[in-house]
């Protein structure tokens, strides 16, 4: 999975919260990544995390995580 191929599908308030949608879509087998931007683990508050699909796996992640 090269990172140009990626797109943000959400974003959520911690790595935790962005880790279980990446369970749930796991168990949908679709393949995700999560970027944060928290120092580190230091600044947990700064700029949540997202969790990001491939292109063309956008609708159907959408999808998984919609009907949960």
């Amino acid at each position: 999975m090269s990172f140009p191929d990626l797109i943000a599908i959400s974003t959520f308030p911690s790595a935790i919260d962005a880790q279980i949608a990446r369970g749930l879509l796991r168990a949908a087998g679709i393949q995700s990544i999560i970027r944060t931007d928290d120092g580190g683990g230091m600044y947990p508050a700064i700029g949540g995390a997202q969790l990001l699909v491939r292109v063309e796996d956008r609708e159907k992640a959408e999808e998984a995580l919609r009907d949960t």
